[in-house]
Parts: C-alpha cells; structure tokens; sequence
C-alpha cells in the first residue's frame, strides 16, 4: 500500500512537472516584440517618398526583412494624445483624449489595458526606456530605463536658451521649438550679454550637465543612452534559450526639437545640397485650418497666430530667404533622423546577430509627422499629409513577406491588434465595463499578402486634431479621412476641404467647392458621421481640470486659467525658470511677455 502510495505521488509529480515545462514552453514559444517610437518622425525615410537625400539605411535594412505601410497615419497629430491612443488602442473619440490631460486621468483609457499591461498579463516580461506615452506611469512596466529627455539644451547659466547658432528672431522662440543646431565644443561661446552657453541634458524637472570635449569626447545623449540601453538588454537575452518572453518598448526623441544632434550628422548634408521640398506658393489660401485655430481668452489673453504658421514664418524672418532658412532647417532634420537610424541599426545587430532574429517581431513607427513648410506651415497638429502621415514598418518572422509594401490607408490604432494577433494573445483587454475594447484591426493580413491581403479595417485612415479645450465634445471636434485616392477634412466650425490624392498628392487644390465632386464630397460626410459619435451623444468622462496653486486670478476665470496656464506649460516647458515642475503666474507672464507676446487682433498674422 506504502509503495502504491508513493508510485502514486511520484506520477503525479511528473504529470505536474510536464504541465508546468509545457505552460513554460508555451509561453517561450511566444514571439518576442521590439516596438521602437521616434518622435515627430515624418515620411523622411528610405522607401517613403519623403525627401530624396533622407540617409536611413538601418530603417531600410528593416523594411527590406518586413512590410512598409506607405499609407500609415496617427489618430491625433500632436504627442500626448497620440501615444495614448497608439498604447490604449482607443481612438480620441472613445475616451475624450484629445489633449495633454494625463491619459490615466480618463476614465475610460485608466479602465483599459495599455499594450504592455496587457503583454505583461499574458506571461510576458515589459521593459521601456525613453519616450513612448507622454505622460510615463512607470507601474505599467515591470522594468524602465531612462526617463524622457528632450535635451541636449544650450544653458546660459540661468535658462535653457536656443542653439548660438540660431539667428534671432527664431532663437527667441525658445530652447525647444526654437533650437537647432551641431552638438559642439561651446568653449568660449556665449550669450550677447556675455554670459558663457555650456550644454545641459535631463527631464523638465531635473537637468544635468552635458559633457562635450570634443567629437568623440564627450557624454552619450539622451537617444544614444537609450539605444545603449536597448542593446544590453536585448544582449542579456540573446542567448538564452527557453527563456520569458519579453516585450520591449524603445523611445527616441529625435527628430523632436531641438534637432541638436553630433556634427558629423550634419557633415552628412551640406547646407549648399540641401534640396527643398516642392511648395506651391499660396497653397494655404483655399484651406480652412487657420479658422479654427489659436488659443481662446485666458489669462491675459489668446495667441491668435498658430504654432505651425508662427514656426514658419519666423524661420523665414529670420533668414536672407525662405530657401535658406528651410535649408537650415532641412539640414538639421535630416541630420537628426540619421542619428535615429544609427542607434535603431544597434539594436538591428544585436536581434539579427543572434538567435532573437528568428522570434522577435519589430515594428517602427512615430507619433506623427511633421510639416516642412508646405502651405506656410512648420509643425505637427494639422489634418494635412505632411502631420498626419508616419513610416510604419513590421517584421514578424514567418508571418511578414520580406520586402513588401502596402499601399492600404491604415492607422497607429491598428498596432495594437496587431500584436495581439501575432503573439495570440487574449482579445479582451479592458480591465471592467468601464473600458473600451480595442478599435483598431490586426494587419496580419496584409503583412501576409501586402497587395492583395483581406483586411478587415475601413478603408480610410481616421485623425482628429487636438485644440486648446478644458473639455472636448467628440461630435464637435475637426477630423480627417485618409482614402486610397482622397483625403476628406472637416473642421468644428464645419468647413471642409476635399483632395483627390492620386492626381494631386502634394494636396494642393481644394475640391469641397467644385460641384463635380459633391457626391465624393457627401459620401465622405457620411463616412465620417458614421464613424464618429453623433452630436447630442453622451460625452466620455473627463478628467477635471485642478490648479496646483492659488493665484491672484479673479474667482470667477479662475479654473479655465489655471487650464490654460497647464496647457501652455506642456508646450513650453522652458517657462518654468525654476524648474520646479509648475509654471508659476509670474514665470508665465515673464516668458510670454520676452519669448511669445500675444499678436494683437488686427494683426495682419490674425487667423482668418
């Protein structure tokens, strides 16, 4: 009986280790996924059509081993919003993220599972490093590396300022937006009141010196620490088979401003080469977006002159010609996508160098694009090609057909599905009825079969653009549609524009008003109607807007000040001299008054 006994237990132990060592090979089975995230990256890069000196032979490498979606647009032009939507898979529409409000503050985004929650619930290990939502909230990895760091900055000694090189008026904008230029030796370089510029680095919260002897003396920035960071963890698992599966975000900030990256990157784009992109002279007179843009009354008042059309026409200001400043600025684009390929070319290495190559999906993609100066605008957060259109490239070993392209209009809101499909894991990724399911759709299909692949998604890419609010209304928000032939924007106030892309793909004409496309014109009105709440429908809860301080602000504006106060704060984080984390009144109106005055209402730069 005594042997009957342990015979038993014995059997029972094995049938428990065979259990377990099949869970643990099921779960080592799993793919491996790198998702790697630039910052304002738009389509100059090989094999997109972007500017034809682009030099990124790393990213090449990669679409040349998977699929590149020459159609691939963000959901929302502008950083927060965008990387909520892409992390949550929720469109702007379903959980009211429009703006900069932290993401976990809606409820319906802090009731659904971001990517890696989700990856880390299905048995994977989650780890990060540098920017990949706008708002980090580190509990949703299980391992984070460096936080986001938008230097290198020029410091004065007191502020963070713009690049020496920088000619004025445009340096005044600030040392963000207004900033490019070679990371050099500034010995003995400095300000017109003689203050000595030295180099900085780190969050808004916390900065540190920057160390730049020489070219090849100098610290790692922000980007290169994160590539180098990438790369250890990606060496210590390598080679070891059977091991968890891992899910790895990277994020890196160029081509963000300020594009202050190595000079030898701009030795790679001499200024004389530089060619410009094709701009048509008053392209912008037929379009509508300046009539919905600015800031409202506030505090001392709106900014009536939007971030793209000041970017723009400042640089031009400040230059002998608009063909010499968008070289400048060309030059130092391009030099800091180019930095970007570098380190994205390590962590290539590393995977194909080892036996990762064969189980590790990557994709790459950025938050949004970003205008060149094309109809007198230089920035994201518009519906126009330039903002809303990114390079999107997957490789899923075994599963994408190498070299492939797919000319399908799809969205940053299908990754997530897509991953879930490849990795075959759980579809429900809310954590209670308060959440939203995903709303993008796998790209499987069309990884497998590229021209001719059965995807399920719609056939137009959907974006909205984000504007100053203190609560957003989805049915009275300005949307785009992003067809195979046509790209269809309406905006709040409800003027439209229509562009038929496949004869016009610099989206020069304006076809709304031509009555030989109204019936393409209400075909896409309906399209849009049916894709997006209709105006009565209950709004999705939104965070309330809470003043970290008192102020002397009268009680009655008190609330939308303050709102618009931490709205102006998340796009000009330099206003904060102190450096504190909280942008005081007076900090606000010191910075306002020296770097952004208000444009006055009959301004000839009044919006129309």
């Amino acid at each position: 009986m005594k042997s009957f006994v342990l015979r038993s237990h014995y059997l029972l132990a094995l049938v428990f280790a065979w259990l377990l060592s099949s869970s643990f090979l099921a779960a080592s089975e799993k793919p491996n996924v790198i998702l790697i995230l630039c910052d304002d990256l738009n389509d100059y890069v090989e094999g997109f059509g972007g500017h034809p000196q682009a030099e990124t032979p790393n990213l090449k490498r990669l679409a040349q081993g998977g699929v590149r979606f020459t159609q691939a647009h963000c959901n929302i032009p502008i950083c927060g919003p965008s990387r909520a939507s892409l992390f949550t898979g929720v469109y702007p529409h379903h959980s009211g993220c429009f703006g900069f409000t932290k993401w976990d503050g809606y409820e319906v985004l802090k009731n659904s599972r971001t990517m890696m929650d989700h990856f880390r619930a299905e048995g994977y290990d989650t780890l990060g490093t540098g920017k990949l939502m706008h708002h980090m909230v580190k509990r949703e990895w299980q391992k984070y590396g460096n936080p986001a760091d938008y230097g290198p900055f020029a410091f004065d000694g007191e502020n963070k300022i713009a690049h020496p090189d920088v000619p004025l008026p445009y340096s005044e904008i600030g040392a963000v937006d207004g900033s490019f230029g070679p990371l050099v030796n500034l010995a003995g370089r400095t300000t017109p009141e003689g203050k000595l510029i030295r180099w900085q680095t780190g969050g808004w919260a916390q900065q540190r010196p920057l160390r730049v002897d020489s070219q090849n003396d100098r610290d790692l920035t922000a980007d290169e620490l994160n590539g180098q960071w990438a790369v250890d963890q990606l060496k210590a698992r390598a080679n070891k088979p059977g091991q968890q599966p891992f899910f790895m975000g990277v994020g890196f900030i160029r081509p963000h401003t300020p594009l202050i990256v190595p000079k030898r990157f701009f030795d790679q784009f001499p200024l004389d080469s530089i060619e410009l992109p094709v701009i048509r002279p008053g392209d912008v007179a037929d379009t509508h977006a300046r009539s919905v843009r600015g800031i409202p009354s506030g505090a001392d008042g709106p900014r009536s002159e939007d971030m793209g059309t000041r970017l723009f026409n400042t640089l031009v200001e400040s230059y002998p010609s608009q063909d010499s400043a968008l070289r400048h600025f060309i030059q130092a684009y391009l030099a800091s996508v180019a930095s970007v390929d570098e380190q994205i070319g390590r962590i290539l290495d590393v995977v194909e160098n080892s036996p990762l190559h064969d189980n590790t999906i990557i994709v790459l993609s950025s938050d949004h694009g970003w205008g060149m100066g094309e109809k007198d605008y230089l920035y994201k957060n518009s519906l126009w090609q330039e903002s809303t259109r990114v390079p999107l490239i997957i490789r899923a070993p075994g599963v994408s057909k190498s070299d492939g392209v797919s000319m399908q209009p799809v969205s940053l809101i299908d990754i997530y599905p897509t991953l879930v499909d490849l990795c075959d894991l759980s579809q429900q990724t809310t954590k209670n009825e308060k959440g939203h399911s995903l709303d993008g759709h796998s790209l499987k299909p069309l990884l497998q079969s590229p021209e001719r692949g059965q995807w399920s998604g719609p056939d137009a890419a959907l974006t909205a653009l984000y504007k100053w609010r203190t609560k957003y209304d989805p049915a009275k928000e300005s949307y785009s549609l992003r067809a195979k032939e046509w790209r269809y924007i309406r905006y709040e106030n409800g003027r439209e524009e229509l562009y038929h892309t496949t004869e016009d793909p610099h989206e020069w004409t304006n076809l709304a008003d031509d009555p030989k496309h109204q019936e393409t014109l209400q075909n896409f009105r309906e399209q849009l109607n049916s894709r997006i709440p209709e105006s009565g429908s209950p709004i999705p809860p939104q965070p309330p807007f809470k003043p970290k301080k008192a102020t002397a602000v009268k009680p009655a504006v008190k609330s939308d000040a303050e709102a618009w106060k931490r709205q102006y704060f998340s796009k000009h984080p330099a206003a904060d001299t102190d450096q504190d984390g909280t942008l005081t009144w007076p900090e606000y109106q010191a910075y306002r008054a020296k770097f952004d005055p208000p444009t006055k209402p009959n301004s000839s730069k009044t919006d129309k």
